[in-house]
């Protein structure tokens, strides 16, 4: 994609009023746009973020089940079988329609789901089944800030299961641990499985946690052998030795909740009606849980984890692109002519490129916006690497670049990536 013709202009200095890292660099970096507090549109480079990102999960969650997309305006009716209209009546959008019918934009779909599940399952040998959505919420939060970390329309991955005993369940739920955990890493992120109250549903439900100074929870880690908990539940403080190895120290730190998953029981499926027959013909309600993963709240805690003082420093998995390439020095055409050509043979060798290919821009402001959207590969064109037949290219984390002659430059690029 060629700069020039891209939506997309960079902004010297963050808006004052941001004051979290991801809403900074995201902002300046035009990969976001505020609407209002806590509405983003997600720009071109922000959109190929997401894109990757949701790329990502859905390789990962078609593992588990199929997708689906359910809607986000809900009928009260569904939400009062659960008693959860009035509990949620502070988060969720709630107002009548034309016709004097109360109303909702949803949330979360534990509810809506369960409706759905009366009408495919009916036997044991229905079960197990799981089915996820990647799909726009709405939340009214009192006080939306930290940028993407806390919003009122965002996008969601949810995920929900449904069992006939709880040893289904716990199988099912600990492969979904396997798979979050391979996703965060996958988008370059090193989550914690945090025990956190169930709430209603049990004893305990597991949050992923990435350690970050922005974050808002406040999580119990045993260094030794991995045990955490949020602190809120625990009965543990800061010093105690860990209730798991007996022999680390437990340290308090600041964490972004990145994921979460619950075993909900029958909490949903009673209310709906969803029940299953055994082998002996006797009803019995349908176990459920949910996971969710909040898609903007990963690529805002990506940002808050991977820059610099530069700029952002994207992991390759999520990168908007692979390579920018930038012409500099063009006051000869033929330097034009030369960038062009590795333009092609980028792209039609299948690397994502965006080209700098601005005229009138200087090199120091090329280089400057270089850094701040932290595509990983930098690649220069210029009069001197012209005159050798190559280019010189860098790891956006990297101090020293090399030069690489054309027509090796996706083989090094495969091999480099690969590495």
């Amino acid at each position: 994609m060629r700069q020039s013709t891209l939506f997309l202009k960079t902004q010297r200095e963050a808006p004052k009023d941001e004051t979290a890292v991801n809403a900074k660099l995201l902002l300046r970096a035009n990969f976001i746009h505020k609407l209002m507090a806590g509405v983003y549109t997600m720009l071109p480079l922000g959109f190929r973020v997401r894109e990757k990102a949701m790329a990502i999960i859905r390789e990962e969650m078609d593992k588990l089940g199929a997708e689906m997309l359910m809607p986000a305006l809900h009928p009260r009716a569904v939400w009062d079988a659960t008693g959860r209209w009035d509990v949620l009546s502070k988060v969720m959008y709630q107002f009548k329609d034309h016709g004097g019918r109360d109303v909702g934009l949803g949330p979360t779909h534990e509810e809506v789901v369960a409706e759905i599940g009366r009408f495919v399952i009916g036997s044991y040998q229905d079960l197990p089944k799981a089915v996820y959505q990647i799909q726009t919420k709405f939340r009214d939060e009192e006080r939306p800030k930290s940028g993407l970390l806390r919003g009122r329309e965002f996008t969601m991955k949810d995920l929900y299961s449904f069992h006939a005993d709880t040893a289904s369940l716990e199988e099912f739920y600990e492969r979904v641990k396997n798979s979050y955990l391979s996703i965060f890493k996958r988008a370059g992120l090193t989550a914690l499985v945090t025990e956190a109250s169930g709430g209603d549903f049990s004893k305990y439900s597991h949050e992923f946690m990435v350690e970050a100074d922005a974050g808002e929870d406040f999580v119990l880690l045993c260094r030794r052998c991995g045990f955490a908990r949020n602190a809120e539940i625990a009965e543990e403080k800061q010093g105690n030795l860990c209730p798991k190895c007996g022999t680390g120290a437990l340290e308090g730190i600041a964490a972004i909740e990145v994921g979460n998953i619950f075993k909900l029981g029958t909490r949903f499926s009673e209310p709906a009606r969803l029940v299953f027959k055994d082998p002996t013909g006797a009803s019995h309600p349908v176990i459920m849980a949910s996971y969710g993963i909040g898609v903007e709240r990963l690529i805002g805690t990506i940002a808050e984890i991977h820059h610099d003082e530069r700029g952002l420093v994207w992991p390759d998995a999520v990168a908007p692109f692979s390579a920018h390439l930038l012409l500099v020095e063009a006051g000869d055409e033929s330097v034009r002519v030369f960038a062009d050509d590795v333009y092609r043979e980028l792209t039609e060798r299948g690397v994502e490129t965006l080209y700098d290919d601005r005229a009138g821009v200087s090199a120091g402001e090329k280089f400057a916006d270089a850094d701040l959207l932290g595509i990983p590969w930098r690649i220069v064109a210029s009069d001197r690497t012209r005159a050798s037949g190559a280019v010189e290219i860098k790891r956006r984390d990297a101090a020293l670049a090399a030069l690489v002659k054309i027509s090796e430059l996706s083989a090094f690029l495969k091999q480099a990536t690969a590495v």
